[in-house]
């Protein structure tokens, strides 16, 4: 199965979606990221909290959803809507969901504030991926609507 996580930028949400995803899911499962406008370039907060966590930098880059290695089966849309973003709208027949995190790369502040914002996105991108992969998730392949309802649940999930 390969799921998608999909921004406008695809320099933070999103990577850090695909890298958690990856670092943490079982075989058969693969993540990917794009973005609708991409930056075309990983921002370096990104990487450097990624690398901090033990997961794997290797081979991330910035790209457009019309450049995909695969064809997704399940898309998730990062955007924080709520921030008044525009959210890219994957169209095709894949299981779509949102799991809106506000954009650490337009955090100000001090260099603390700054990666105390990427970290917050981290937290709860890989809160929700963790809940996602402890889903039934070979009984839900089987049921799309119960499978995406549990994915919707998940989207509005805040750790703590």
């Amino acid at each position: 199965m390969n799921v998608l996580f999909l921004c406008t930028g695809n320099s933070c949400r999103s990577i850090l979606g695909e890298a958690t995803f990856n670092h943490l899911a079982p075989a058969g499962w693969k993540a990917m990221s794009a973005g609708s406008k991409p930056t075309g370039q990983v921002h370096p907060r990104s990487l450097a909290l990624l690398a901090r966590e033990g997961i794997s930098t290797e081979g991330y880059v910035s790209k457009s959803w019309d450049n995909l290695p695969a064809t997704p089966d399940i898309v998730i849309t990062v955007c924080a809507s709520a921030a008044g973003e525009t959210c890219p709208a994957y169209l095709g027949p894949v299981l779509r969901t949102h799991w809106g995190v506000e954009d650490p790369a337009h955090a100000t502040g001090t260099d603390e504030e700054v990666d105390a914002a990427f970290m917050t996105a981290y937290r709860i991108l890989r809160a929700r991926i963790e809940a996602f992969l402890a889903l039934p998730l070979e009984t839900l392949a089987q049921d799309k609507q119960k499978f995406k309802e549990e994915l919707d649940r998940i989207g509005n999930l805040i750790p703590a």
